[in-house]
Parts: C-alpha cells; sequence; structure tokens
C-alpha cells in the first residue's frame, strides 16, 4: 500500500515547472512591450515592438518613431483600467514574461493586430494570424518599412537608419546616425549595392528601393550608367 506522503510528492512532480499567481493592478507603460505594476516588470508573451529610440519609415518614407507611437498607444489603450498579468516565464533581465489583460482583452493580441508590434516567434506563435492580419491590411508598422526589433537591438544595419548599437531592452540605445548622401557622378545614377551576405544588387531610378540604397565607395559598392554596365561587372538586379 502507498503511503500518503508518497502520493502527495508524486503529485507534485507534475505540477507545471513555472506557475505564479497573476500579477493584477494599475499598469504604467516603460516602452511599447513592457509594462510596470507596482514595481515588477513585465515583458509582454509573444509580441516584439520596435524600440524607443528605434527609427522606423511611415507610408511616405519619412523617419518615423514606431516604437514611441507603439508605447504612447498602448498607454491610451490601458487607461487607468487594472490590468490582470498571468506570468508564464522569466527572461535573462530578470522580467516577469506574461500574458496581459485588460478586461478580456489580449494586450499583445491588440498591439500585434494594430502593426504596433510583430509576432516574435523565436518565442511564441501565438500571435501570427494576428500579425498576418496587420500586414495584410498594411496597419502601423507595415504600412513602410522597418527592422525587425530584435536585429535592430543587435545592431544590424538599415538602409535607411544607420548602424543601431547593441542595447538591451531598457539600456540606451543611441538614435541611429543620419543616412549620408548617395555618391552620383554624371548620369550614372544606377546604384551598385553590395548586401550583409556579399551579394551584389544594382538599383535603378524610380525602384522600390532606389532612395533608401546609399553608397559606400570603400566598401566597394559604386555607380553605374547602364544596367548592361552594372551586369557585366557582376551585379544583379534586385528579385522580386
Amino acid at each position: 500500500m502507498r503511503s500518503p506522503a508518497l502520493v502527495f510528492v508524486g503529485a507534485l512532480s507534475l505540477a507545471p515547472a513555472f506557475a505564479a499567481e497573476p500579477i493584477t493592478g494599475r499598469a504604467s507603460v516603460v516602452d511599447g512591450d513592457t509594462l510596470d505594476i507596482g514595481g515588477t516588470r513585465i515583458r509582454l508573451h509573444g509580441i516584439d515592438a520596435p524600440e524607443s529610440g528605434q527609427l522606423c519609415q511611415d507610408r511616405a518614407g519619412k523617419p518615423f518613431r514606431r516604437g514611441q507611437a507603439a508605447a504612447l498607444a498602448l498607454a491610451d489603450r490601458i487607461g487607468s483600467t487594472p490590468v490582470s498579468c498571468d506570468p508564464r516565464d522569466t527572461d535573462k533581465y530578470g522580467r516577469t514574461v506574461a500574458v496581459c489583460r485588460k478586461s478580456a482583452e489580449d494586450l499583445s493580441r491588440w498591439l500585434v493586430a494594430q502593426g504596433y508590434a510583430i509576432a516574435y516567434r523565436r518565442y511564441s506563435e501565438d500571435y501570427v494570424g494576428a500579425e498576418d492580419a496587420a500586414k495584410a491590411r498594411k496597419l502601423g508598422i507595415w504600412a513602410g518599412s522597418f527592422t525587425a526589433p530584435g536585429d535592430w537591438r543587435k545592431g544590424e544595419r538599415a538602409m535607411t537608419m544607420g548602424v543601431a548599437a547593441p542595447g538591451g531592452p531598457d539600456g540606451p540605445i543611441p538614435a541611429p546616425t543620419p543616412p549620408q548622401p548617395a555618391i552620383q557622378v554624371g548620369s550614372c545614377a544606377i546604384k551598385g549595392n553590395i548586401s550583409r551576405k556579399g551579394e551584389k544588387v544594382f538599383h535603378v531610378p524610380g525602384s522600390r528601393d532606389y532612395e533608401r540604397t546609399r553608397i559606400s565607395e570603400k566598401d566597394g559598392e559604386r555607380m553605374f550608367c547602364s544596367e548592361d554596365e552594372a551586369k557585366a561587372a557582376g551585379w544583379r538586379a534586385p528579385r522580386g
């Protein structure tokens, strides 16, 4: 006959590895995907919003601080209504990762559905459907162009936004450096760009990426006078 104590221990071993009581209260917005409730820093589960210092491009191609817009929109959405957060995990910065709701509304889903954040597929696919819908409707960040927040934090290059310095989610990330003017020689206006993967791609005036492409001669990039000249030198036209 099994002892009651052994049965109790066995039941404990079946409990979830991460379990915590809901965190409820009035929330203050730290940034587009982070809240603070009573001194507890909470990272919204399953999403990633642009950083406050990150520049994206709006529909007209002008620089726009989408991260700042996301934070303001989230603050307006919450207002003074108490928020309830169900903890899921703890991230490497010590923040509680949680699904947070205003009444019955999942705030992560709302942010992604409005185009203020993207589905953070690295950790969850819960909001992929909401992202697909926002992308199809060209809402928020999908109306223009942007670098994925995770890539931006790593310092990856966005053609019109300079180079972002590495930094943590709450650490100082300097504003991107201003773009340098394109180098043009006479009527030779075709831009021969070299990607981070070493691919040589040329962009003709009026094409999708022409205006935001910047040429660096010291990196081997150059201008061409014709598409035939670019192809002969080893460059190709953009795909898609």
